[in-house]
């Protein structure tokens, strides 16, 4: 006697809007901001010369890998990868607390580097440096916000 096939679970979370009304709900709504922040960090830091390379190395690390991260979680969310696991909403909340971590000491780094360029003659490289730092606490402010949200949601 051949049993039915068992059901079908799916294991994603319930609330999880699609389209467009992903990027108008919180916590998904933060994906956007994150990634033009983040974009903003390594390319103004790229812009700029570099003071000191073990510093704002890290802080390209940071924001690049952060932004590839992000890039695909919210790439997973739009194609619904995220349907096929359990502990997705853990993994989200995980990652995006880590990066906030990180971004974090990448803002604090930036920061050094901003005041070290000061002494530089070219005061477009301390104005740029400057913004980058703005940007880093923003894309950190960001990351924890969205880490928070996503884990009480």
């Amino acid at each position: 006697m051949a049993s039915p096939d068992p059901p079908v679970t799916s294991y994603a979370p319930s609330d999880v809007p699609s389209g467009v009304a992903l990027f108008l709900t919180i916590p998904f709504a933060f994906f956007l901001p994150e990634l033009i922040f983040g974009f903003l960090v390594w390319t103004m830091v790229a812009a700029t010369h570099i003071v000191y390379p073990l510093l704002q190395g890290w802080v390209m690390y940071v924001s690049l890998t952060s932004f590839l991260i992000s890039l695909m979680f919210l790439l997973s969310y739009l194609f619904g990868f995220y349907k096929r696991f359990e502990s997705w909403r853990v993994l989200d909340s995980l990652y995006h607390g880590t990066t906030g971590i990180l971004y974090m000491s990448a803002a604090v780094l930036q920061v050094h580097a901003t005041i070290v360029s000061e002494k530089l003659l070219d005061p477009r490289i301390y104005y740029i440096n400057s913004a980058a730092s703005f940007f880093a606490f923003i894309a950190t402010l960001l990351y924890i916000l969205h880490a928070f949200s996503i884990y009480y949601h």
